[in-house]
């Protein structure tokens, strides 16, 4: 099955410095930065990949290119549910790849002035080995993530020759 695009907004018309897109994980409110976000799809069909890995759901075919599926709730240990219609996908780029991250809603893109974002140091030490940056809001925390340092290079490794196949 092919993705198409679900447009979020003018997101390619924004200066995308300085803003994130924000989505959603149960209650938990977290992010990327804009320049790294292509798309935010709707949920399709994930084809399973034959590793044993539990953070990789499987691949997708977007627009003729296969993408590795990423289940966030695993990496960040949160409780695992069955992939529902009304889930999104965002499609996010790596330094090496494009990749997909399921999540359960796209909340949409946020403005974030680079002086409101507190350094993962401060904290909690060692918490910067995914999060770049958190964003104080009123309603609680949006924790800002690095995907560059989402997987280990063993990991990326693995992925690349089974994505090779």
């Amino acid at each position: 099955m092919v993705v198409s695009a679900w447009p979020m907004g003018e997101v390619g018309s924004m200066n995308r410095s300085g803003h994130i897109v924000v989505f959603a994980l149960d209650e938990q409110r977290v992010a990327l930065p804009l320049s790294v976000v292509e798309r935010v799809v709707r949920a399709v069909e994930v084809t399973p990949l034959p590793i044993a890995w539990t953070i990789v759901l499987g691949a997708i075919n977007f627009h003729g290119q296969i993408l590795p599926v990423f289940n966030l709730r695993r990496r960040l240990r949160l409780p695992d549910r069955e992939m529902e219609l009304s889930d999104h996908i965002i499609i996010a780029k790596t330094a090496r790849r494009l990749v997909a991250l399921v999540v359960d809603a796209a909340v949409g893109v946020l403005a974030c002035p680079e002086k409101e974002i507190v350094p993962p140091e401060a904290i909690v030490p060692g918490i910067a080995d995914l999060v770049s940056g958190v964003v104080k809001q009123p309603n609680g925390m949006i924790f800002i993530h690095d995907l560059d340092r989402f997987l280990s290079l063993a990991e990326t490794q693995q992925l690349e020759a089974v994505l090779a196949v």
